[in-house]
């Protein structure tokens, strides 16, 4: 049995991400999506916000219906070794992406041996990015069609949340 994880801080979930979560379930027996705290970033959804929808997001989707979502509590080479892990899978959009995932997978090769593969998204939506996401519903822009359900109104409560 072939364990993977696709790890990220998922602030918030995307349907890009969700894509690369069925990619990987159709690679590897068993897929766990490992909600993590990024240290460069101030995060906008909670931690436990962030695994609660994507929870809700996996659980909604007949091809990820299988797929657990967990915190991250450190390395994610850590988690990676605690769960038996044989891979880490990343999607990719484009180039710039791999230039920013390839020190980060030679990396946690180095502190662990666990490999990352990559996945290519589907070009539909490579223009959807977390960051671009809260940025277009911080200026009331519509981005329903860019999360799961229930993302959206989770963005827009922080965000509101944010401006009291």
């Amino acid at each position: 049995m072939t364990i993977a994880v696709c790890p990220g801080s998922f602030d918030p979930f995307t349907l890009g991400h969700l894509d690369v979560v069925r990619r990987a379930r159709r690679l590897f027996d068993v897929v766990v999506v490992g909600v993590a705290k990024n240290a460069g970033k101030t995060a906008l959804l909670p931690l436990d916000t962030r695994v609660e929808l994507v929870r809700a997001a996996l659980a909604a989707d007949p091809a990820t219906a299988d797929v657990r979502a967990e915190v991250v509590p450190g390395l994610v080479v850590d988690f990676c070794r605690d769960l038996g892990a044989a891979a880490i899978v990343r999607g990719l959009r484009g180039g710039a992406d791999l230039d920013a995932e390839a020190p980060m997978a030679l990396m946690n090769r180095h502190l662990s041996g666990v490999e990352t593969v990559y996945v290519t998204g589907d070009p539909a939506l490579s223009y959807v990015a977390s960051s671009l996401v809260k940025d277009v519903a911080r200026h009331g822009g519509a981005i329903d069609d860019l999360v799961p359900d229930g993302v959206a109104a989770a963005v827009r409560a922080a965000l509101a949340a944010q401006q009291q």
